[in-house]
């Protein structure tokens, strides 16, 4: 008689790849790029990626053409009437995809997803800046009762700089933490030429800028979500005594967002908005000095890639700016959050010492090089799934020492 075959033995959880879901509401800025640079080092690692966000924004075309498994989650920016739906469709994905490691990406899907699996999964939440910084009065008390509630049922709370770990344990936010600070693609963000006077001319003679700001005075170059988080308001409020000091700077705001209209009509002469930039690299290359005056971040993304481009970089003292900066940096290119005097003080003197701008942006650039690559960043946190689900890393997975 024949013999009826066995089936074949499952595989054992060793050999099956490794699902993650990144849940995820911002879908343009740096959480997004952030999440698009995971899953392709994810993808290229031999892990199973998916990611679940709202429709429209770069990121679901961005992590798709990475190799990722793209779900819809419907979802806004703030907590809202619509939080128990959103909940709800968290956890029908979450049920549906299965994944091993539940991967939440800032205030909203570090709520939503926690909330639908409460521990259940293994789940690393990532702030990218805290929730209670963003609002104020009685709904920054709840975003702070809830971010020390919902810690329990984060197997890691991940943090991309060590003031952004610091700021979450001072506010009494009890976790088991990781520092993994955000890098940027070197490959990418580099210099176009070698010589910089040459790089920013020449970025400079393919960018839309009008007429009025074509001169040869210094161009100050702010890359950012215009929104109350970037504090664009606070530079325009300060370009006013910039020109008063440098007669010749010009400004060119970079990137879209609710507060475009309020911030063109609140607009000084010698600024211009230049709205979104599908590539920014000219506009970074283009640029005398690269500012951010954030009112708050984890490691802001835009200061990164300018240094990785060789330029000056003047940003807020937020959480992550500190160890953005080149050593001994800080004391010229560091300003108190909101406010706009001492912005416009050290932007007019960066601005007025051409010689100095170089110095700072040949320093930022090997800094970014040595200490931003982005591949290390990815690294460590395929590494830190590993470690949560007890897994050993394949052999064959490139690791990038520092």
């Amino acid at each position: 008689m024949p013999t009826q075959s066995s089936p074949p033995p499952s595989p054992s959880p060793q050999a099956r790849p490794l699902t993650v879901l990144h849940l995820v509401q911002p879908v343009d800025g740096g959480v997004a790029r952030v999440v698009t640079d995971l899953v392709r080092a994810q993808t290229a690692a031999g892990l199973r990626v998916l990611v679940g966000c709202p429709p429209g924004g770069q990121l679901a075309d961005g992590a798709r053409a990475a190799g990722a498994e793209v779900h819809t989650w419907r979802a806004g920016r703030s907590p809202g009437p619509a939080l128990p739906a959103e909940v709800i469709g968290a956890a029908r994905l979450i049920r549906r995809v299965r994944p091993d490691l539940l991967h939440a990406h800032s205030a909203k899907a570090g709520l939503a997803g926690r909330i639908a699996v409460r521990g259940s999964v293994p789940t690393v939440f990532q702030p990218h800046a805290w929730s209670f910084d963003a609002v104020g009065g009685a709904t920054a008390a709840l975003a702070l009762r809830w971010e020390r509630f919902g810690a329990r049922w984060a197997a890691r709370v991940l943090c991309v700089s060590e003031s952004e770990r610091r700021a979450g344990a001072t506010e009494g936010i009890t976790a088991r933490w990781s520092v993994i600070r955000n890098g940027v693609d070197l490959g990418h963000f580099r210099p176009a030429h070698p010589d910089r006077e040459q790089d920013r001319d020449r970025a400079r003679a393919g960018l839309p800028l009008p007429a009025a700001l074509r001169g040869d005075g210094p161009l100050a170059v702010c890359v950012g979500r215009l929104c109350p988080q970037k504090g664009q308001d606070i530079l325009l409020r300060a370009w006013p005594e910039v020109l008063g000091t440098v007669p010749g700077a010009r400004l060119a705001l970079v990137g879209d967002g609710p507060d475009a209209e309020r911030l063109r009509r609140a607009a000084p002469p010698g600024v211009f908005l230049a709205g979104a930039a599908a590539d920014i690299r000219p506009w970074l290359r283009a640029a005398d000095l690269v500012v951010l005056p954030s009112r708050w971040e984890g490691m802001a993304l835009a200061p990164l890639e300018a240094m990785a481009c060789g330029r000056a970089v003047l940003v807020s003292d937020v959480s992550g700016a500190r160890e953005s900066l080149p050593s001994g940096q800080g004391r010229l290119c560091l300003v108190p959050p909101e406010d706009p005097t001492a912005l416009a003080k050290a932007l007019g003197r960066l601005l007025a010492e051409p010689r100095l701008l170089a110095e700072l942006g040949e320093q930022a650039q090997q800094h970014a090089r040595t200490e931003f690559d982005v591949r290390r960043t990815t690294d460590a946190v395929t590494g830190l799934y590993h470690e949560l689900l007890g897994r050993p890393r394949p052999l064959n997975q490139e690791r990038i020492s520092r």
